[in-house]
């Protein structure tokens, strides 16, 4: 556990309490916590999980703006859901960019875990995207993403990381939770 480690764990915490409670300034959080997330992965040699923080960043910026937009319009951050057909897209998606990512991080680089670390980096990705576009679905990932990470975290002795990830698996849940709520008040409405 470094100095670097317990920083980016505490800005974790404060980012995606922040999501669960659809804040905004949740980026802020979260920007700061994947620039340092991508230099402890890299030590790891958690070279998907690295660049998955590359993505992060990119995608923070856009979620950013997208909720900034919507809140200007309606007043809050409203939350959507996807057709079936949507969500058979995204997982035949994910299921193919994981096995392309794991092979090539198995094939080309001395990665730790590269199967599972690209896998939970694919499912990651498609997580973030869907909740920069404020779906409900982008939970049910994070929650999976969050059960595999405990496993590949303690296999590297990330334990702080691994507590963060526990954490973020509760508040997954209560994210779900609370977007499904809100999702139904608006189509109730």
């Amino acid at each position: 556990m470094t100095v670097l480690e317990i920083v980016a764990f505490l800005l974790g915490l404060a980012n995606v309490t922040l999501v669960v409670l659809r804040s905004i300034w949740n980026y802020i959080f979260g920007l700061a916590m994947v620039a340092l997330y991508a230099i402890i992965f890299l030590d790891a040699r958690l070279y998907s999980d690295a660049l998955l923080q590359v993505f992060f960043f990119v995608v923070q910026i856009y979620g950013w703006w997208n909720w900034s937009r919507v809140r200007a319009q309606a007043g809050e951050v409203t939350i959507g859901l996807l057709t079936n057909r949507t969500r058979l897209r995204w997982a035949i998606g994910c299921l193919i960019a994981a096995a392309l990512w794991g092979f090539g991080m198995h094939r080309f680089t001395n990665a730790a875990l590269p199967w599972a670390d690209a896998t939970l980096a694919v499912m990651s990705i498609a997580a973030q995207t869907l909740q920069s576009r404020r779906t409900v679905e982008s939970w049910w990932l994070w929650i999976a993403v969050d059960i595999g990470s405990l496993g590949l975290y303690a296999a590297k002795g990330l334990w702080l990381t691994m507590l963060l990830y526990a954490i973020f698996l509760g508040l997954a849940i209560w994210g779900l939770l609370d977007w499904q709520r809100v999702a139904r008040r608006t189509v109730a409405a």
